[in-house]
């Protein structure tokens, strides 16, 4: 058993790493609400731009409307845009997203390459002998939508050139403060489908009506599909903030709890310990005068 001093240095040290643990958590709860505010407003506007995209693929000819509409009739090429934090402390949250992409593309038929947007998810990517394209990292805490749209852009440029034949977005999506899921959303060529797989579920419109298109189809098109795909990333990664600032709060707070625990455990043995030296000293100065009365007679 350790002797006093050291538990109560180790006590010293596990308090001391509770009040850190304590404060991240705090910082982290302040956070996630703003980030959730921010992904609320702007997932009704995505939900409702991913409804006109699913419209537009509906319409008649979609191949002839615009070429990010347009199925290739062989993939060589899938482009996975990977979207993780920039820090840890995060419990799982990076690795998580990381495993979800190695399940999903780690053995592909066709050669995969990577955008990764963070810190972790590229150095883990790094390590495992991923082919990275392109890394952006240190966001701001709040990004806009110029902050980001440089990635949909890349995504949507390679898809043009035929560097990629698909491209998918990889995301933590924010389902509540406990769960949030690794979710793969297939971006180009629009995929039309009525389930999962999307930044927000809807209900799809039961009309599927061919659109009028004013001033002219091909203006509009060349505008609103690139916007439209370029926003879904954005939203993408205002989801991914929300599930991470979650995520961290959540690992905080259970680490705070167990330092607490473990606290606790080392003041249990601390007084078992000063009992034992107490009883030895005691033990020692009786058998000490003893020893006088002995000598004395």
């Amino acid at each position: 058993m350790a002797n006093a001093r050291e538990v109560q240095l180790r006590i010293r040290s596990v308090k001391n790493i509770a009040q850190v643990t304590r404060a991240l958590q705090a910082v982290s709860a302040s956070k996630v609400q703003k980030a959730m505010q921010a992904m609320l407003h702007t997932r009704p506007y995505a939900t409702k731009a991913w409804q006109v995209l699913t419209h537009i693929a509906l319409q008649p000819g979609r191949a002839n409307l615009h070429p990010l509409l347009v199925e290739r009739q062989q993939i060589n090429n899938v482009l996975v845009v990977m979207i993780s934090g920039d820090r840890g402390l995060a419990g799982a949250y990076n690795t998580n997203i990381v495993r979800h992409t190695l399940q999903q593309f780690g053995k592909y038929p066709v050669p995969v390459r990577y955008i990764t947007v963070g810190r972790k998810g590229r150095d883990m990517m790094l390590r495992r002998g991923a082919n990275i394209m392109a890394e952006f990292s240190n966001l701001p805490a709040a990004p806009s939508f110029a902050d980001v749209s440089a990635i949909g852009r890349l995504a949507v440029d390679e898809f043009l050139s035929g560097q990629a034949d698909e491209v998918y977005l990889v995301y933590t999506d924010f389902v509540n403060m406990i769960k949030q899921i690794a979710t793969t959303k297939k971006l180009l060529p629009l995929e039309v489908q009525s389930g999962e797989g999307r930044v927000h579920a809807y209900e799809p419109q039961e009309s599927t009506g061919a659109y009028l298109y004013e001033p002219g189809e091909e203006a509009i098109l060349n505008e609103i599909v690139p916007r439209f795909t370029a926003l879904q990333v954005y939203q993408a990664i205002m989801e991914s903030i929300a599930s991470e600032h979650a995520a961290r709060m959540v690992a905080m707070k259970s680490a705070t709890d167990n330092a607490s625990e473990l606290s606790g455990a080392l003041q249990l043995e601390y007084n078992k310990a000063r009992q034992q030296t107490i009883t030895s000293e005691m033990l020692d100065i009786a058998g000490g005068a003893e020893a006088l009365a002995q000598s004395g007679s």
